[in-house]
């Protein structure tokens, strides 16, 4: 009762009054009564809480601003990414929402970011839905100790209204919905969008402008760790299979999404995990796949009968881009303290739209830098609004949307630490072979894992190498469990000058991309991309 009414007052400093009743730190049995008593949900087979989020099943970036400070405009990397707006319209439309949260009901959550408790972000996520609630709970890590939740002081304030929209002629934003982070003031809110992804981002995004500050890396990246303490990290971006790769049964998962490497090690930065889970196997995914079963789990946009309360997770009526939020704890295989020590693998997943790329190749720290300062992949249909089908990007450092600084203050940061590791770095192509997508295949996720067993055990070490004579990559000769030619990308596809001057198309893609991330970068890294046609 003291932390509420300390957590009350500290509403009311925020501008938050005249509240009918505030559910402060529920449990998720508790939570899990609201959001049915509301209906905001429905209670499926074996347990999850299945919610739909209207409208909007993904992100939406051209929504999301930077408030223009003094406090931090001078580190920002302002452009399209970093969209700005200015103070006095970020306060015009905090003064609506506070008047919109009048006479409503409210759920506070406290919690954490980051299991390093030397870079600990404190947190209070405040919605006005029971579900969210317990999407923070889920997601961001919890305060077990009680005395410590009373002397909690939040370091940011999240406030996520996703019935409140804004007006765009008078708010200057580009649509209803906002995501909008002041740094000066450490607050976050959110309106016009029920995709709870939005607010695990925000948080990402502070933290990608506060670590580096700190000479910490921040990572959009997955992690595990084998039985020998031989840490992986997973560089992708979202349906390239971080989530799936790195919850491997040999090997424990430190955390699926988001990272830090620090002096000490990698940790992760949340409590909990947030996967695609459109079309999961159980045969291959059975770990996530039993999560989508469990009681405290959260599954966005996933088919329900409404009578027998049975999922099926192959229809994509809603979105391609269905999801499951759920504790870390749901997994049987974790790190429970969410660090380990420095990696020994970096893998660079990408999912190749064009088909041209090879299944594994070995990098070189200057073409590890490279391909971390590209970015490719194929955005995934249902993770944006507006895209339906893949379609190739680039996204330096593998997130754009979340960076702050410009993009060379992380590539340093990963460099630096590469060569005082001695860390081995992979580029891994989880996308199709074949052919482009629409002819070709997505590659078969048993060769894919049978690939990642033998770099991270050391298997492909002494393989014999060739090396691919459009992107100068280093491509394996032959691996355990995979077909020859499915190393080759060339060999895989029926019409081989077809394959070549798709190879070329894409090289030049990446070599016109990188235009814009030239001037500073040393002519080595520069010279470590594809070849120019």
């Amino acid at each position: 009762m003291q932390a509420k009414l300390k957590a009350i007052e500290e509403l009311e400093q925020l501008g938050i009054k005249n509240i009918r009743e505030v559910f402060y730190n529920f449990g998720t049995p508790a939570l899990y009564e609201q959001v049915i008593r509301r209906r905001e949900g429905l209670l499926a087979h074996l347990g999850p809480i299945v919610v739909k989020t209207g409208y909007h099943t993904g992100r939406s970036p051209e929504d999301k601003f930077l408030v223009k400070e003094s406090t931090s405009e001078k580190n920002i990397w302002w452009g399209n990414v970093n969209k700005s707006i200015n103070e006095e319209k970020f306060n015009r439309l905090y003064a609506k929402m506070m008047a919109y949260i009048q006479g409503k009901d409210l759920y506070v959550e406290d919690c954490f970011a980051c299991s390093d408790p030397k870079y600990r972000l404190s947190i209070r996520v405040i919605t006005e839905t029971a579900w969210h609630n317990l999407f923070a709970r889920n997601m961001f890590r919890r305060y077990e100790n009680r005395q410590e939740l009373l002397e909690n002081n939040p370091e940011f304030n999240i406030i996520h209204l996703p019935n409140f929209h804004a007006d765009p002629s008078m708010d200057s934003t580009n649509s209803e919905v906002f995501i909008m982070l002041n740094f000066g003031k450490k607050l976050i809110i959110i309106g016009g969008t029920s995709y709870a992804g939005e607010i695990k981002k925000s948080i990402f995004t502070v933290l990608n402008y506060v670590l580096p500050l700190k000479d910490v890396m921040s990572m959009h990246c997955s992690a595990n760790v084998g039985e020998k303490g031989d840490v992986a990290i997973f560089f992708g971006l979202s349906g390239t299979g971080k989530t799936t790769l790195s919850a491997d049964p040999k090997r424990k998962l430190i955390g699926d999404d988001e990272h830090g490497w620090s002096e000490d090690g990698v940790f992760n930065f949340e409590g909990g995990c947030y996967a695609k889970v459109i079309r999961l196997s159980e045969e291959a995914e059975p770990d996530i796949y039993e999560c989508t079963r469990k009681f405290g789990t959260i599954l966005e946009n996933v088919q329900i009968d409404a009578q027998t309360r049975r999922l099926d997770l192959d229809d994509d009526t809603f979105t391609e881009n269905t999801r499951a939020a759920y504790p870390l704890t749901h997994i049987p295989n974790i790190v429970p303290e969410g660090r380990a020590g420095h990696p020994e693998n970096i893998i660079m997943l990408t999912a190749d739209a064009f088909g041209v790329l090879p299944p594994i190749s070995k990098l070189t720290t200057e073409q590890a830098m490279y391909h971390f300062i590209s970015g490719y992949t194929a955005k995934v249909a249902g993770t944006e609004k507006g895209v339906t089908e893949p379609k190739a990007t680039f996204s330096t450092c593998f997130g754009a949307p979340f960076m702050v600084h410009h993009p060379s203050v992380y590539a340093k940061l990963l460099g630096d630490k590469i060569k005082a590791h001695n860390v081995k770095c992979w580029l891994v192509n989880t996308g199709w072979t074949g052919g482009p997508y629409g002819v070709g295949k997505r590659m078969k996720i048993q060769h894919t894992r049978a690939m990642l067993h033998a770099a991270l055990t050391g298997k492909l070490d002494d393989v014999e190498t060739f090396t691919d004579p459009f992107f100068n990559l280093n491509i394996p000769v032959s691996c355990e469990g995979v077909p020859a030619d499915v190393l080759n990308p060339r060999n895989t596809w029926e019409d081989k000058n077809a394959y070549d001057e798709t190879a070329k198309k894409l090289a030049n893609m990446f070599n016109d991309n990188f235009k814009e991330y030239a001037e500073g970068t040393p002519e080595v890294i520069i010279s470590a991309g594809p070849n120019k046609y």
